[in-house]
């Protein structure tokens, strides 16, 4: 059996992936490259078999060798495509996960699920879609990395960022105000004119029943939320102590319209009669708009709480 030598075996291992053209020249090129290095170690006075182990560990893993020689990059994504790659990445993990969840969740629930059936299945589908956003958008990247392909995206001044809003300013503080001060004045508009024409006396949306423990309790929340907004604006930045409670009053805000809707004491009666079961809506599609009136009242406070803490963590990081 004919021994082989360790650069014999080394060269081997680092032509063995390259294609039969280059095959025979990077085998040439190798043999007389460690050749040269081991005679040089061997002149100054090192023992052959040291000079050759020392020769080839310089030269290092001939994988990573070989692929220098075909010119062939030992990364999924390099620098070339790898911003743009994590930029577009991070934007659908924000948006596709979201919106897939909120889609299930929704048909679970006009399907009449339970809340534990609902939060399964948006919680499966939201661990399966980042997995799927996550390898895909990957995968079409590393496509683009072998290939060589040009994506057309390139760089300019007009991409770089805004700075982004703090939601501490005048005019946050100022927004956040007026539209607190529209919702409760569109509770007394509804009770008292009504935004409905009838032909009669106007019908207000929301259950008279409500009056005046029910509104006195929305008009607290309102007030608590111009009160943490005005004491945003005086720190001139949001803390965790204000998304805390922006949170706790987002929380409340949808755990107290979300009973008074399952018990049916949130919408008037009279008013849905009138527009719904008295024009001969059936009680599916009745079940079907109470459905998509939860998930309002969940989302938005939901987002309300998001947009908080995302403030909070720019000023920390400010």
């Amino acid at each position: 059996m004919t021994t082989t030598t360790l650069t014999e075996r080394y060269i081997a291992a680092t032509v063995k992936s390259l294609t039969p053209t280059a095959q025979d020249d990077v085998r040439a090129e190798l043999e007389a490259s460690i050749s040269d290095a081991v005679e040089a170690r061997v002149e100054q006075g090192e023992e052959r078999t040291d000079a050759e182990r020392a020769v080839l560990t310089e030269l290092g893993d001939p994988g990573i060798l070989a692929a220098g020689y075909a010119d062939q990059p030992l990364h999924l994504i390099g620098p070339k495509y790898f911003l743009t790659w994590w930029r577009l990445l991070k934007l659908l993990l924000v948006i596709v996960p979201i919106c897939a969840m909120s889609g299930v969740a929704l048909a679970q629930a006009l399907d009449r699920a339970s809340v534990g059936e609902i939060i399964g299945a948006a919680i499966g589908v939201g661990i399966s879609v980042i997995v799927h956003v996550c390898f895909w958008v990957t995968l079409v990247f590393f496509v683009l990395e072998r290939t060589g392909a040009d994506t057309g995206v390139k760089w300019d001044v007009d991409q770089l960022p805004e700075p982004a809003a703090s939601g501490a300013g005048r005019a946050d503080a100022i927004a956040s105000l007026v539209f607190l001060a529209i919702g409760v004045g569109a509770v007394f508009w509804d009770a008292f004119i009504g935004f409905f024409p009838t032909g009669g006396d106007p019908i207000p949306l929301l259950n008279p029943g409500l009056w005046p423990w029910g509104i006195s309790i929305f008009i607290a929340l309102i007030v608590a939320e111009a009160l943490l907004s005005v004491a945003v604006y005086a720190k001139r930045r949001w803390t965790v102590g204000a998304a805390v409670i922006n949170t706790l009053l987002a929380v409340a805000f949808a755990v107290w319209s979300l009973i008074l809707l399952v018990r049916g004491e949130l919408i008037n009666p009279e008013f849905l009669s009138f527009v719904f079961t008295g024009n001969g809506v059936e009680s599916d599609t009745m079940d079907v708009l109470t459905v998509i009136t939860g998930f309002c009242l969940v989302v938005f406070p939901l987002w309300d709480v998001v947009d908080g803490w995302i403030k909070t963590v720019r000023a920390r990081r400010a």
